[in-house]
């Protein structure tokens, strides 16, 4: 099934734009599925997409550390790097901090 601004493929169900290259959302999404394989943890959210020179930048926000209440869980922001189709080509962590602490600007 096609549509004006990409195409759309069965079997993966995600979005393509020009004719191969993953959508943005599509890409982050796939940078941090690899990151959850690799740190055995499930993202939280995607806090940040950055275009780089030869792939993109992706900010995961990860729940390092699960406690009750939730409000007390420890997270931990990473930053993705990945190719132009969104396969990790490696990571770091940025820092961590409770899950209630106002985020300071970088």
């Amino acid at each position: 099934m096609s549509t004006q601004n990409g195409s759309h493929t069965a079997s993966s169900g995600r979005r393509r734009q020009n004719g191969g290259s993953p959508s943005p959302a599509t890409l982050a999404r796939q940078a941090a599925d690899e990151l959850a394989e690799l740190l055995g943890r499930d993202p939280e959210g995607i806090v940040s997409l950055e275009r780089a020179e030869d792939g993109w930048i992706v900010g995961v926000e990860v729940v390092e550390v699960r406690r009750i209440p939730d409000t007390a869980d420890v997270l931990a922001e990473y930053e993705v790097e990945a190719d132009a189709d969104g396969h990790l080509t490696g990571y770091r962590r940025l820092r961590r901090y409770p899950r209630g602490k106002a985020q300071d600007a970088r």
